[in-house]
C-alpha cells in the first residue's frame, strides 16, 4: 500500500510559478512510477507528467517547457514546479503511483495508476 498526500496548491496570478509537492508513505517508493493529473471544473481528470523510477520524465503538451517534474527516493518525495502559469493550469492537481515494472514513461491513462492522492487545488487567475 502506497499512500499519497498533496500540498503546495494555491491562488497565483498569470505568469507566476508554484512547486507542487507529493509525499508518499512505504517503503518501497523507488520502485514506482509516479504522475501528476489534473482535472479542471467539468471537465476530465488529465495527464500532466510522469516521472520513472530512475528519474526520466515525460509531460502532456500542455506544461512541456514550463513544467519540470522530480523525485527524491530517499524523502519518499515527487514534486512539480509550474512556471508561467495560465488561467487554464487551473484545476485540482492529483499524485499518482503505479508500480509498472518499467522505466519507460509516456503518457499515462487514468486507469492505469494504482494509487492516488486526494488533491490540491491550484488556482491562476488573469
Amino acid at each position: 500500500q502506497v499512500q499519497l498526500v498533496e500540498s503546495g496548491g494555491g491562488l497565483v496570478q498569470a505568469g507566476g510559478s508554484l512547486r507542487l509537492s507529493c509525499t508518499a508513505s512505504g517503503r518501497t517508493f523507488s520502485t514506482y512510477t509516479m504522475a501528476w493529473f489534473r482535472q479542471a471544473p467539468g471537465k476530465e481528470r488529465e495527464f500532466v507528467a510522469a516521472i520513472s523510477r530512475s528519474g526520466r520524465t515525460y509531460y502532456a503538451d500542455s506544461v512541456k517547457g514550463r513544467g519540470t517534474i522530480s523525485r527524491d527516493n530517499a524523502k519518499n518525495t515527487m514534486s512539480l514546479q509550474m512556471n508561467s502559469l495560465k488561467p487554464e493550469d487551473t484545476g485540482v492537481y492529483f499524485c499518482a503511483a503505479v508500480n509498472s515494472g518499467s522505466d519507460y514513461v509516456t503518457t499515462l491513462p487514468r486507469y492505469a495508476m494504482t494509487y492516488w492522492g486526494t488533491g490540491t487545488l491550484l488556482t491562476v487567475s488573469s
